[in-house]
């Protein structure tokens, strides 16, 4: 079973780690001193190789010390492989800093700075491919049915027919579900091949005649008085056991947890933007962005200017009552792109796909997101952010706050020119559930780096449904 084999794999794990330290440190030497681009003064007043290579005996247990506390030899069946990258290059960047630190302690002044920074780049590149392609055959021999994982699922729920399908889908991953166990659904029922084999209190029973990797505890919310029995049932057995809880579409896909001294709290949502750093860093950005794009833009929203004026009667900038953070109400601006139109004919609806009310021009704007461009200023005075989700009409909100789980969460960070919906081509008549979707996903998951990826995106997505 795979509990002795991940031991194995677990000490192969760090046997090729040190071996890639040790490598990645030699390639850098050579590299640093043996390059072309080495002049040969630098080899005279250089250290003595011997001097180099001795750090070894101090950099691989160091490096694999690093490596354990940015959880690399955590098993990641389901894990992505841009997570385990981003935990190398942050074991790296503690190494590296640790070893410049290291040597003004010591007061090592003639060692190569140069070298240190080499290994930083090398080995990242090393220790990423040679992850990488661990993870490429460890999943060839699952798919294969090798170094394969069983587990028992504990309650029949929504939880449970979800974790089945993930199973099913992602046959990489090296996961068996042996079967199910549950009160009230017949035994020999399938779901996905997998059946219902017994009752709950069968647990003990089971555990005993198999050996399972894993036991899911996937009870309904109607048997959540028995968690504490089954947890320690499991306990006893000393097998691996995981919660999936039945009310999963109430959580984030990483709930942000507090401890109140001793008594876990979980938060129904996170929202990095809440915290006052996170709020300045993105607020700086976008008055800077926001300046810059006034700038670089400028001759292409006079062309818009001049394009309005003369082919439609009208003022040329449209303003229109939005919802914006914290719900509260907000101008937008936008180049006017359609006939001048009273309110009650306005409140109507928005643009669909050949809408006789846009103006020729408009079109144009529209299609090539030009129309959008004075939300710059919206951007600058603060009602708005670079990216975000899209603001909507007053009217519209009362109404998709009753039909649409979790519609105002939106609402908890400022609305922007451009978002992950529209970047996935949810904008103009086009599905409000899918597009909450991706608004809850931004909102759960900013960063500066998810931000670039989406303006970057708007570039060259940023058209899909745009009339």
């Amino acid at each position: 079973m795979i509990k002795n084999n991940q031991k194995q794999l677990n000490r192969i794990q760090v046997l090729l780690d040190a071996v890639t330290v040790a490598l990645a440190y030699i390639l850098s030497y050579y590299i640093r001193f043996y390059s072309i681009f080495v002049d040969s003064y630098e080899l005279e007043v250089a250290l003595p190789r011997e001097v180099y290579f001795s750090v070894l005996y101090i950099l691989i247990p160091a490096y694999l010390v690093l490596y354990n506390m940015t959880n690399l030899y955590t098993p990641r069946r389901a894990g992505k492989v841009g997570s385990e990258i981003r935990n190398i290059i942050e074991a790296n960047i503690l190494g590296a800093l640790g070893f410049v630190a290291g040597l003004y302690i010591i007061h090592q002044e003639h060692f190569s700075r140069k070298l240190i920074a080499v290994f930083f780049v090398v080995n990242i590149i090393i220790m990423s491919l040679s992850r990488v392609s661990l993870r490429k055959i460890l999943r060839f021999m699952r798919k294969k049915g090798y170094n394969l994982k069983h587990v028992l699922l504990v309650g029949y729920s929504r939880s449970a027919e979800a974790y089945i399908s993930r199973i099913e889908e992602n046959p990489q991953w090296g996961y068996v579900v042996n079967g199910v166990l549950d009160n009230r659904i017949p035994v020999g029922t399938a779901y996905h091949g997998v059946k219902v084999i017994g009752e709950i209190d069968q647990l003990s029973e089971l555990i005993s005649a198999n050996s399972y990797d894993e036991i899911a505890i996937t009870l309904s919310l109607d048997y959540y008085d028995l968690l504490e029995e089954l947890v320690s049932c499991c306990e006893k057995s000393g097998v691996h056991t995981k919660f999936i809880p039945d009310y999963t579409s109430l959580f984030p896909s990483n709930p942000y947890t507090e401890d109140l001294e001793g008594l876990p709290v979980i938060n129904i949502r996170y929202v990095p933007l809440t915290d006052t750093g996170n709020r300045i860093v993105k607020r700086i950005i976008d008055i800077i962005g926001a300046l810059v794009a006034i700038i670089l833009f400028s001759p292409i929203m006079l062309f818009a200017v001049i394009g309005i004026k003369l082919t439609s009667k009208g003022p040329i900038i449209f303003k229109q009552e939005r919802v914006g953070l914290g719900g509260k109400n907000f101008m937008m601006y936008k180049f006017r792109t359609m006939e001048v139109q009273t309110k009650k004919e306005e409140a109507k609806g928005w643009t669909t796909k050949n809408d006789p009310r846009v103006t020729k021009i408009g079109r144009f704007l529209r299609s090539h997101n030009i129309d959008e461009t004075p939300q710059f200023f919206n951007v600058l005075f603060g009602s708005m952010s670079l990216v975000g989700p899209r603001p909507e009409r007053p009217q519209f909100v009362e109404k998709f706050r009753e039909e649409i789980p979790r519609y105002m969460v939106k609402h908890q960070v400022r609305p922007g020119i451009t978002g992950w919906a529209q970047v996935n081509g949810y904008r103009g008549d086009t599905s409000i559930r899918k597009r909450i979707d991706y608004d809850i996903y931004y909102i759960e998951n900013w960063s500066v780096g998810f931000d670039m990826k989406i303006l970057f995106g708007t570039f060259f997505h940023g058209k899909k449904n745009a009339y």
